[in-house]
């Protein structure tokens, strides 16, 4: 007695069949995706457009507190030492978000509130206490880590994804320097 039963029957197709079926399905039906391609902007383009935006606006954020970075570095060398890790990883994130070297140097945002506060001066304005220094670096990397997680909600996927973990390194940011609110 056989263990093994057959339920098809005679005129059921068999694996080849089917996956000859199957193969030929995929090429026929690539070729009709392929066909929807075209160079008529839509709303991808749209969408393309206020993704590069947001990403360069992330970007001008990231350099601002890079520039506060060294404003601070620079008034304060006894916290070299201390800040260099931190400052390397918000180039990186500047980096990453596309930010350009000459942005940080002062044309970011011209139309900005902190572009009217002190026109003649280099970088922003470093307390001349270390602590008071440090507060106030905490401070920016709290506003730029909150800046990144309110722009979350208008992000497409990948870019949120990258917003959401330099925000959350900026807020462990905020936390190394003593900045706890």
């Amino acid at each position: 007695m056989s263990l093994t039963t057959t339920t098809r029957g005679p005129g059921d197709p068999r694996r080849r069949r089917v996956l000859a079926g199957g193969a030929a399905a995929l090429l026929t039906g690539g070729g009709a995706l392929l066909t929807g391609c075209s160079d008529d902007p839509g709303p991808h383009d749209e969408r393309s457009s206020a993704e590069e935006r947001l990403r360069a606006r992330a970007g001008r954020d990231s350099a601002a507190l890079l520039e506060r970075y060294d404003a601070t570095i620079g008034a304060h060398a006894a916290l070299a030492e201390r800040l260099r890790p931190l400052r390397a990883e918000v180039a990186r994130h500047a980096a990453a978000l596309g930010a350009r070297a000459s942005s940080a140097s002062g044309s970011a945002s011209p139309s900005g509130p902190s572009a009217s506060v002190s026109p003649g001066k280099a970088g922003p304005a470093v307390p001349k206490d270390e602590k008071a220094a440090l507060a106030a670096l905490a401070d920016a990397e709290r506003r730029t880590a909150d800046t990144h997680t309110a722009a979350l909600a208008s992000a497409p996927p990948e870019l949120a994804r990258l917003l959401a973990s330099v925000a959350a390194s900026g807020a462990a940011h905020a936390y190394l320097l003593g900045g706890v609110a």
